[in-house]
């Protein structure tokens, strides 16, 4: 008599499994180490990396858009103006890119053991955040050399605006993953659409910059508000504007939510297909 064992999920709280979830998260943190030593192993600059990048990625927005195009930044010199802005987008960038190739890049051990899949892109949008802060040290730099004092508020609601953007690259990043599963040219896609989007997100320019007639478009974009708090809060150069703010973070919450969703439906598939 041949006796079959079954290896099912436990029950999801909330349908995203979050027992389930926090049962699994040695796990979760044992992926984020590992792909954080994968990264900087052997590598010839290491963890500068993350810091070379968003610097030279400023100077030229600098140079081209800030010197040349005269891209207007609010009163706020464009250098640091431009930085805050790259900060934010490259942690959601990395998160999208990375939770969206999670599923195929860790195939052979989705077809070997279960676990939470979920596990996967929420380890990888957690280590930009890695980069992010060890690239925050220009941020300083910049903060100093043009006489900007870190604002109370600012630092309250980096939290926040940090959170806003885990759920909006997680969120997206799952919907992409499920679909890369089954549809491989979905990798491709990730790169192009990323870079159009970064020029529908005031990362080079601020919203005032637009009328208000297509204002609201760019409030669909769930960084288009944490980018501007995170410039106006950190520098002190201007009021929270909680409408726009809550706004990112609506966006952000159904991103999140319908990407679960999809994911969770999609998941029990994966192992076949992959």
């Amino acid at each position: 008599m041949i006796t079959e064992t079954m290896i099912t999920p436990h029950k999801k709280l909330f349908n995203i499994g979050l027992k389930e979830l926090w049962e699994y998260r040695e796990l979760a943190y044992f992926f984020v180490w590992r792909d954080v030593k994968v990264r900087y192993k052997q590598a010839v600059i290491g963890v500068l990396w993350a810091i070379l990048q968003p610097f030279i990625t400023m100077i030229i927005f600098t140079v081209f858009f800030g010197r040349l195009a005269k891209v207007p930044s609010d009163g706020i010199p464009y250098p640091i103006f431009v930085y805050v802005g790259l900060l934010l987008w490259r942690y959601f960038s990395f998160g999208l890119t990375h939770a969206s190739g999670s599923m195929v890049a860790n195939a052979n051990m989705i077809q070997k053991i279960y676990f939470p899949r979920l596990v996967l892109p929420i380890s990888s949008s957690l280590i930009g955040i890695v980069d992010f802060f060890v690239a925050s040290i220009i941020l300083f730099g910049l903060m100093a050399y043009y006489h900007y004092t870190p604002n109370l508020m600012g630092i309250l609601l980096l939290p926040v605006l940090l959170f806003a953007t885990f759920m909006a690259s997680v969120g997206f990043g799952c919907f992409l993953a499920a679909l890369n599963v089954k549809y491989r040219d979905v990798r491709f896609i990730v790169p192009f659409f990323i870079q159009i989007l970064m020029y529908l997100t005031p990362v080079i320019y601020p919203v005032s910059m637009l009328g208000e007639k297509f204002r609201w478009l760019l409030m669909l974009n769930p960084m288009t508000g944490i980018i501007e708090t995170a410039r106006g809060t950190i520098l002190g150069t201007k009021p929270v504007d909680w409408h726009l703010l809550s706004m990112s973070i609506v966006v952000s919450m159904i991103l999140f939510a319908v990407g679960i969703i999809y994911f969770r439906k999609t998941e029990r598939f994966f192992a076949d297909v992959i």
